[in-house]
């Protein structure tokens, strides 16, 4: 509980302070990225950051852009020395462009983050132990039936009810429905679109649900439509939570629904137009992380692939100085839909090309209801058994009948929006 203690009293710093802070804390991520990152060593040296043993954040902007494919080609270069006595593990981005890259966190990464979890969950008035659905993909509960011990014991601990968003049958719907009727959580935490999927399927149908404190919604871009649709259905406010696998969440609402206050203490957050230049209050950018808690792999200045801007009036009645950030743009997919009108979540399909280094992109497209294309942009040769993994994979929950082909290109360009779509169907609705 020293994390929690301490964020309680960082959120509410003054902004002089806050920003005193969070200096700090990078000058201490970049002295060990340079002491002990074999990729950062020469790199932090000639972008003029470190000098000696001093730090120069005035040369900040002249670090390189962090991208997947610097990640892919350095590979453990860009990992910490002392990453065992960190106790890291593994984990896999998502993010908005397609391309599936490794990553290692650690035990004061998960720490710090899950004590944020509370913290945040407590502005909207949800409190550790207080009763909580999560409707949120679960492949291991598909593949094995089961959730693993970890997973288990986590919710034990948040107690929590997980519900699968990569299951949404209209039995399996009616079940969920019935199981926040039961459980009356004071939180819904879910997928934007597994949430409005869910809320479309209780107004068809006339049903009664339990109206929780509040809802978080994440993983897609939020409009204010649908937001405001869940909204009225469940009966509660609806509030916006950003984040990423690789990074962690680093911006959510609070009650005054202003804007996403950026967790400063734990990030230092860029928007920034083509020119790699800071954007102007209200301009839309892309979005570079700098994570001040991942010493395993320290992430500078991360593009992850989603746009947003800062807010042209920075203040809220809530009394947090932390920085205010529009609604984020980012990662966009579809749902696939069976001919028995069952709807699988994009998300299921796009798990299944993590941790298989030899595909640098992909998307997958659903042309009739028992035919997937997956389009692989390759980074190695193709490897048989993953395939047949992935094929499996899908025809799991999209029916043994259904034709998986994958198909090899050299590009994947994106949709005439110019958005990248993870997943793409193109069977009405």
């Amino acid at each position: 509980m020293d994390h929690l203690k301490e964020l309680r009293k960082l959120q509410f710093l003054s902004r002089t302070e806050l920003l005193e802070y969070q200096a700090n804390q990078l000058k201490k991520i970049l002295r060990h990225a340079h002491k002990n990152v074999p990729y950062y060593q020469q790199v932090l040296e000639k972008a003029g950051v470190i000098q000696g043993n001093k730090v120069n954040l005035k040369k900040f902007d002249q670090i390189p852009i962090l991208t997947k494919d610097i990640i892919r080609q350095e590979k453990e270069r860009i990992y910490s020395k002392d990453r065992d006595q960190r106790k890291y593990y593994e984990n896999a981005s998502g993010g908005s462009t397609g391309e599936p890259v490794s990553i290692i966190q650690d035990a004061f990464y998960r720490d710090r983050s899950w004590a944020n979890k509370i913290l945040y969950n407590e502005a909207i008035g949800d409190f550790l132990g207080d009763p909580e659905i999560k409707l949120w993909g679960s492949e291991r509960d598909i593949f094995q039936g089961s959730l693993g011990l970890r997973a288990r014991l986590q919710n034990y601990v948040w107690n929590r009810v997980l519900l699968n968003s990569f299951r949404m049958t209209e039995k399996e719907m009616a079940d969920y429905v019935e199981k926040i009727n039961e459980f009356k959580p004071v939180l819904i935490w879910s997928y934007i679109d597994s949430l409005y999927e869910l809320a479309r399927f209780i107004e068809a149908n006339n049903l009664k649900v339990h109206s929780p404190v509040g809802i978080f919604v994440t993983a897609g871009t939020v409009y204010p439509s649908v937001k405001e649709y869940i909204g009225k259905i469940f009966k509660a406010p609806v509030y916006n939570q950003y984040g990423s696998r690789e990074a962690g969440d680093m911006a959510t609402e609070c009650k005054e629904k202003k804007g996403l206050h950026v967790y400063e203490y734990l990030y230092y957050f860029e928007i920034l137009n083509e020119e790699l230049k800071p954007c102007k209050p209200g301009e839309i950018g892309e979005i570079y992380v700098t994570s001040l808690i991942n010493y395993s792999m320290p992430m500078i200045r991360y593009k992850i692939g989603d746009t947003a801007s800062f807010l042209e009036d920075q203040t809220c009645p809530c009394g947090r100085n932390l920085v205010l950030i529009n609604d984020v743009h980012g990662r966009i997919t579809d749902h696939f839909q069976r001919r028995d009108k069952a709807l699988i979540h994009g998300e299921y399909f796009t798990h299944l090309f993590y941790f298989r280094p030899w595909i640098k992109k992909f998307q997958v497209r659903q042309s009739d209801y028992e035919l997937i294309d997956c389009y692989i942009v390759k980074d190695l040769e193709e490897e048989a058994k993953d395939m047949e993994d992935i094929s499996q994979k899908i025809k799991l929950v999209m029916g043994k009948e259904c034709k998986v082909n994958f198909r090899f290109v050299n590009n994947i360009p994106p949709s005439r929006s110019g958005k990248f779509l993870f997943t793409v169907s193109e069977v009405n609705r």
